[in-house]
């Protein structure tokens, strides 16, 4: 389980967080919904430790992040940047960098399986030579997912992750992060702006606000006025008979 607890973050002593508490259950797909501004990407790189909270306690299966070294958090959390660096790396490599946290002087015979694995597991074995920067825009998050299941974390984060991606890439992206959550029993949090994607595959949602937390609800519970009072313009939900929920807004401007 993740366990956050009172969270405050500033910067340059205007506060970005404040007082955020709730926890990730093993299994969960957690979205964070929220405008720009909202603290989306502050909290998860205050997961990872990337920024320091001011103050507040973030406790991953029992263990305070705080107390552990980078090398230590890197195995137990992996986190997925808006973008990915596309230096000159191919494929493989930018994924056998996930397994870093576990070399000793160079990789070993169990981080080449590893990323073989992943590779086939995310399709893109016949692409495991190429250069990043020949790729597609879902073919590179899916290495990025790839190179941060290799790190065989107990929590991924993911900031926006499907920001640059067509429909059905969207679609590919969060349908492999739910199953392999729920595959490895892992956690995931994620920051996602389309909330008709983050409905489909969140299990909980978190709603911030000016970093506040408004709510934090099970997608059973969402309700339009809630999302309301976070974005500042009028919502609908409506469910069809096959019971994929969607949201709207109630007025078009013309």
């Amino acid at each position: 389980m993740l366990h956050v607890e009172h969270l405050t973050f500033c910067y340059r002593r205007r506060e970005t967080l404040s007082d955020l508490s709730f926890d990730v259950n093993l299994g969960e797909v957690v979205v964070v919904l929220g405008p720009n501004g909202s603290g989306k990407s502050t909290l998860l790189r205050c997961l990872c430790q990337i920024l320091r909270p001011r103050n507040g306690l973030v406790t991953l299966n029992g263990g305070r992040l705080n107390s552990l070294s980078a090398e230590q958090i890197a195995r137990k959390i992996a986190y997925v940047p808006q973008r990915l660096e596309t230096a000159p790396f191919s494929v493989f490599d930018a994924v056998l960098l996930g397994r870093k946290p576990y070399f000793t002087w160079s990789p070993s015979p169990t981080d080449f399986q590893r990323v073989e694995e992943m590779l086939y597991r995310l399709e893109l074995e016949s692409f495991a030579q190429r250069p990043l920067h020949q790729l597609s825009g879902g073919e590179v998050q899916k290495t990025a997912l790839a190179r941060a299941l290799v790190q065989e974390p107990e929590l991924l984060l993911f900031d926006e992750p499907t920001s640059a991606l067509d429909l059905k890439n969207q679609i590919d992206i969060l349908r492999l992060v739910r199953d392999m959550i729920r595959e490895k029993n892992i956690m995931a949090v994620m920051s996602i702006h389309d909330l008709n994607l983050a409905i489909r595959y969140a299990d909980r949602f978190l709603l911030l606000k000016d970093g506040r937390l408004i709510g934090d609800v099970s997608r059973g519970e969402l309700q339009p006025d809630v999302i309301e009072y976070v974005y500042g313009i009028p919502m609908e939900i409506h469910t069809s008979e096959k019971k994929v929920s969607f949201i709207i807004e109630k007025t078009f401007p013309n």
